[in-house]
């Protein structure tokens, strides 16, 4: 970990799209600090950025017409940018994780919760198929999904909205990351269920002492959830 307690830093990160109508600037010069452990939350109109950013931190950026033109993303002491990529993808998944916004184009949809959630862990882990199995059971049962052991191999489409939500949870925290990206966890969701996913995202931080990237639309949530704030715009 850096001395100043930082577990991640972006410096002057410039994201660029070339389009038809040509570059598109989604990310131009961003630069902030989170501390290990802590929340940050980014807010912004659609269309500012925020996704894009977190998808940098990651290297998941679509190469074209996407392009990181600059900067650095420096995870523990290490700058991402300058990994090679067989060594980003050791990290993310394990030491970075993300919830993407819609889970129902996240999840595989042909292939059962349980093999989406054994993957992680025998790729990261290096689990057996047994204890891979026997962990996804786990992990959903501790995000909430009641008699996990016998909806563990059920498709997503056998889920609600919310429940589905909770499986990208599960998978995220599969690995105990020491960083997790939330990119507006509780879109689509009822204003109960979305209550009880932000619930728990703050337990489960304090429970393994990740550091959390929260992006949302809602201002609420900031103010409950979040130790510092970054809004983005144009």
């Amino acid at each position: 970990m850096n001395g100043n307690g930082n577990i991640l830093e972006v410096k002057d990160l410039r994201t660029y799209f070339e389009t038809e109508d040509g570059t598109v600037k989604a990310v131009d010069g961003i630069n902030f600090n989170l501390k290990r452990g802590e929340t940050l939350g980014i807010v912004g109109e659609s269309g500012s950025g925020k996704s894009v950013t977190n998808l940098s931190i990651i290297r998941l950026i679509p190469d074209p017409p996407g392009k990181i033109v600059s900067g650095e993303i420096i995870f523990d002491g290490e700058d991402i940018r300058a990994l090679p990529i067989d060594e980003v993808r050791r990290i993310r998944g394990k030491r970075i994780a993300m919830i993407f916004q819609d889970p129902m184009t996240s999840l595989n949809p042909f292939m059962r919760i349980s093999r989406q959630l054994m993957e992680i862990t025998q790729l990261h882990l290096g689990y057996t198929k047994a204890q891979a199995y026997e962990h996804a059971i786990k992990m959903l049962e501790t995000v909430g999904i009641p008699d996990a052991r016998a909806r563990v191999d059920s498709y997503p489409h056998e889920f609600s909205g919310g429940m589905r939500q909770r499986v990208m949870i599960a998978m995220a925290l599969s690995c105990e990351p020491e960083l997790l990206i939330a990119d507006e966890p509780t879109t689509a969701l009822d204003v109960t269920i979305q209550s009880q996913i932000l619930e728990l995202i703050k337990k489960l931080k304090q429970e393994t002492g990740a550091s959390v990237i929260l992006i949302t639309h809602d201002l609420g949530v900031v103010a409950v959830m979040t130790d510092d704030i970054i809004v983005m715009y144009a």
